[in-house]
């Protein structure tokens, strides 16, 4: 997937080995307009916005997933789904997708905090506000990267991240003006400065300062309902960093600042073939003529 200027497209390789290709445009309204100028709310806005754009990415792949299993029993009522017919798909896929943010939220956020509140009490010492905070947060970022690495075990999940890979390469060649045919492609790195990998991690560590804020003596469902109330902030203060960091990747602060997202993009992020590449390519052209270096993430 491939996010442009006012439009973004998914590619997908069908079982034939052709590669379909679907663009979408991003809605734009005058109130979100003004919302993506202003510091801090746009990150919330792409949030959200990105939130829309993987839900109906992964609706486009998997209609064409549908399309060519039917096409081996020899149905052909995919099309009724592509055309919006299939309701119990798209809700069966909204559910989930409702379901993977819940236990995301509660995986990360939730987990942690109750693991730091019995090593608080385990441990007195590291009870403190701000101990506290920063022993949460350790285990947060403990819980996410052992998170990636159990499911980078998995064959279909490998398969996604190599197709990470690509993308960042084709957005890598595509900025340097190189040629972009796919064996020249493939020779660019993997890993990206503006990935939403980067951005989570950064996500985690700005969640500990903010979360200080939060009064220490409150109870633990307390702090979970205002930690939800406190994501806004969070995700609108990473994508500001993130942003910066992009915009002055030449400072050698900056150039630090993004080492551990990248370090951790070895993570979710693998060497693709030149038929990934080549997937990745098709989406890029699709949005090429509207792209440009400062979108926060391509893929």
């Amino acid at each position: 997937m491939m996010k442009g200027m006012g439009t973004y497209a998914v590619a997908v390789r069908k079982q034939s080995g052709e590669i379909r290709v679907r663009s979408f445009p991003i809605p734009e309204t005058r109130a979100r307009k003004r919302l993506s100028r202003m510091p801090l709310l746009r990150g919330v806005v792409t949030m959200v916005a990105m939130l829309a754009i993987g839900y109906r990415a992964l609706r486009f792949s998997a209609d064409e997933a549908i399309d060519d299993a039917e096409d081996r029993k020899g149905e052909r009522d995919a099309p009724a789904r592509k055309d919006g017919k299939g309701g119990n798909s798209d809700l069966a896929m909204a559910f989930g997708m409702a379901l993977a943010l819940l236990l995301g939220v509660g995986l990360f956020f939730w987990l942690p905090l109750v693991v730091a509140r019995w090593v608080g009490d385990l441990l007195p010492a590291l009870s403190g506000r701000l101990v506290f905070n920063v022993v949460d947060g350790v285990i947060r970022i403990l819980v996410f990267v052992l998170y990636i690495l159990g499911i980078g075990m998995m064959g279909d999940i490998r398969r996604i991240f190599q197709y990470h890979g690509a993308e960042h390469k084709a957005v890598h060649a595509y900025e340097r003006g190189a040629d972009l045919a796919p064996e020249n492609v493939a020779g660019f790195p993997s890993l990206h400065p503006r990935c939403g990998t980067s951005f989570l991690l950064f996500v985690m560590v700005i969640s500990i300062a903010v979360f200080s804020l939060i009064p220490h003596e409150s109870s633990l469902l307390a702090k979970a309902l205002l930690r939800l109330l406190l994501l806004p902030a969070v995700a609108g203060i990473s994508y500001e960093i993130l942003r910066l960091s992009a915009k002055h990747g030449a400072s050698g602060f900056f150039r630090a600042l993004v080492v551990p997202g990248l370090l951790l993009q070895r993570l979710t992020t693998r060497e693709p073939d030149l038929s990934q590449i080549e997937v990745a390519m098709a989406s890029l052209r699709r949005v090429a003529q509207g792209f440009g270096s400062e979108g926060v993430h391509v893929g």
